[in-house]
């Protein structure tokens, strides 16, 4: 649950922290007890009990316990005064778990509901070539590395100063400027096969515009589904009279733009297959063309 404020200005991180725990059972699972402190954070049964206290003197309407139940549950106007309630964290974990890259304990859930995801194959980024990279983006340097491109038959070495990490929503990715092609690209942890030498930048690199503008792009429903079908997508993506707009950066509008299926044309492909169409597509290429 997102952080709303501090609830002490004079509370220890960890005494909040344990507020916070208590607030996200209470308001995802209806019902905490003292044991379920003390397991996750290792404190003592007195410590435990006076975070619950402490909790109640916060928030006096949210909680009564139970004594059949032996525990204390929610009630029913609950409302967090500690964080927000967040659907998208709440299932982040939830993921997060079932990947295996959360324990129980971490993830905060007690009454773990049955749940699955479908899960795109694994691209590996191997620790030590991020590391590197990570190097060259805190030093400023410029590192050397033998890269398999799309383009070429064989890899070859080529200098490259990298300034920023990206997710495509598949893949990690560099961004930097390319010494041999004098110009900003993406390059793929996994299409790194070797990384050399860090070096000082040698003369002046310039800015990657597209990378620091800002593009929103407009989507709707696909113009050809039927009216409760395209109620259906709008309810889907949240929109707005017929509309959302996501704000992204113009080095990543590509990738946005394959991952919701906008890069073809909504005449040449089925509503069904194409739900959604980008409703701004001359504003985008516009942007795109000034570089």
């Amino acid at each position: 649950m997102e952080a709303k404020h501090s609830s002490g200005s004079n509370m220890r991180w960890s005494v909040e922290r344990r507020l916070e725990f208590i607030e996200f059972r209470l308001y995802w699972e209806g019902r905490i007890n003292r044991s379920d402190v003390m397991s996750l954070f290792g404190i003592s049964a007195p410590q435990a009990s006076a975070d619950l206290k402490r909790y109640q003197e916060l928030a006096p309407d949210n909680m009564h316990y139970s004594g059949t139940r032996k525990c204390y549950l929610a009630n029913p106007d609950f409302s967090p005064v500690i964080s927000r309630a967040n659907a998208h964290e709440y299932l982040a974990r939830l993921r997060l778990l079932g990947e295996g890259l959360h324990g129980n304990d971490e993830s905060w859930l007690g009454a773990v509901p049955a749940f699955d995801s479908v899960r795109p194959p694994t691209r590996q980024v191997e620790p030590q070539k991020l590391r590197r990279v990570l190097d060259a983006i805190q030093g400023r340097q410029a590192m050397e590395i033998r890269y398999q491109s799309m383009s070429r038959p064989e890899p070859i070495w080529r200098w490259i100063n990298p300034h920023a990490l990206a997710f495509d929503g598949f893949r990690w990715h560099t961004r930097a400027w390319c010494q041999l092609r004098q110009q900003f690209q993406d390059f793929v942890f996994a299409r790194m096969l070797d990384i050399g030498d860090l070096a000082a930048v040698e003369g002046d690199i310039p800015q990657d515009l597209q990378w620091q503008r800002f593009i929103v792009m407009r989507i709707g429903p696909h113009p050809e589904l039927q009216p409760s079908a395209r109620r259906a997508i709008e309810l889907d993506y949240g929109m707005t009279s017929g509309e959302m707009a996501i704000r992204t950066r113009l080095a990543l509008s590509y990738y946005l733009e394959r991952q919701l299926g906008l890069d073809f044309e909504a005449p040449k492909v089925s509503p069904q297959r194409q739900q959604v169409v980008l409703l701004n597509r001359e504003e985008i290429d516009e942007a795109r063309n000034t570089f």
